[in-house]
């Protein structure tokens, strides 16, 4: 994924001043910043939700994004949520889900009602979502929000084994622990990304 030079503004609150990024193959990152500093916004003209006021954004393959609002309809259970998407995205089975499902332990679910599922899980529930068509661009908007420790490290071992084959991560979070396991790592501050050292066992 290559971003160039993107400008965002809300009538005359400029949020995006010239953000430039570059997202290479096999590649786990991340972008913090306070509320406010235009996270969100970066995320949605990254994921063609919004179009920027100017600037340009080139995907290379396939992209899932995992928005910080769980979208689902209360009254499906995950299973019709997982059969509407994989006729969405025209797949032949659901064998990613799947496996997606059992690394974040969420596979006892599939019939219940994602209205009466947890935070945490609905969570499970929307990042597996967003990685069934196996992408190869990963946008992730606070996607660890209600997850309990345990889901934590499962999310982390899972956002790895992508990075590992190949995919492209974005993290994106107002606070960033254990910054150690991130190749990159920016802040988004100004309207503008600057790069951050990274420092294992020191919130970003």
């Amino acid at each position: 994924m290559d971003v160039t030079d993107v400008h965002h503004s809300y009538r005359r609150h400029a949020v995006l001043r010239g953000v430039d990024l570059r997202l290479p193959p096999g590649t786990l990152a991340g972008i913090v910043g306070e509320n406010g500093a235009g996270k969100s916004t970066l995320l949605k003209i990254l994921s063609g939700e919004l179009k920027p006021d100017r600037g340009a954004v080139r995907h290379h393959g396939r992209f899932g994004y995992c928005p910080q609002s769980v979208v689902l309809d209360d009254s499906f259970t995950v299973r019709q949520h997982l059969d509407f998407f994989q006729h969405a995205f025209g797949l032949a089975d659901l064998r990613r889900a799947e496996e997606v499902m059992e690394v974040l332990a969420f596979t006892e679910y599939l019939d219940q009602r994602a209205g009466l599922l947890s935070g945490g899980s609905r969570q499970k529930l929307n990042l597996t979502l967003a990685l069934m068509h196996d992408p190869d661009v990963l946008l992730l908007d606070e996607p660890y929000q209600g997850f309990d420790w345990e889901t934590y490290l499962r999310f982390w071992e899972l956002a790895t084994k992508l990075r590992d084959a190949g995919r492209s991560v974005l993290v994106v979070s107002h606070l960033a622990y254990d910054i150690d396991r991130l190749d990159l790592l920016w802040r988004l501050e100004g309207g503008h990304l600057h790069r951050q050292e990274r420092r294992a066992g020191t919130a970003a």
